[in-house]
């Protein structure tokens, strides 16, 4: 990646819940479908090898009839902690996102997504979509991260039946 066009967003939310916790609950299958917006038009072409090194995962992103087909590759898996995304071919010029599960005590762990992208077109995509595509992310990663969140939350009953 050229450093000079690069974009960063990073996305970051402290969860009720160990590590392990989240990050097995990312690594369940329908975990991308759970947090996806109901507003994105994503769909899942093929998904093969979970988030492991090694795994891939090709969407259709955008709507139809413009829709674009986004491969990614999973690299750099951790148990518990870690794992990250590359995008091999799509919309982007260049995409790594990784997600981490970082402990912040036994019960609970920082939620932290970094995004580095390069737009296509390099200096003008990046002047044209910057806005836009930091937006959308933003919009993204807010809803991702409350979904997560509200599945560790604990509820007032659930509360009750603690000693």
């Amino acid at each position: 990646m050229r450093a000079g066009n690069l974009i960063t967003m990073v996305a970051r939310t402290v969860i009720p819940a160990p590590a392990e916790a989240v990050f097995a609950w990312h690594e369940a299958p329908g975990a991308f479908e759970r947090l996806t917006p109901p507003w994105e038009p994503v769909r899942v072409v093929r998904h093969e090898g979970g988030i492991r090194d090694g795994a891939r995962v090709s969407l259709r992103v955008g709507p139809w009839p413009f829709s674009l087909r986004w491969d990614l590759r999973h690299v750099d898996y951790q148990s518990g902690r870690s794992f990250t995304d590359e995008q091999v071919s799509g919309p982007f010029r260049s995409w790594r996102h990784v997600h981490r599960m970082i402990p912040e005590g036994p019960d609970a762990c920082v939620l932290d997504d970094t995004i580095e992208y390069e737009l296509p077109l390099g200096a003008i995509g990046a002047l044209i979509g910057r806005w836009f595509v930091q937006r959308k992310l933003k919009r993204l990663f807010a809803y991702r991260h409350a979904v997560t969140l509200r599945a560790f939350q604990k509820t007032p009953t659930q509360e009750e039946g603690r000693d």
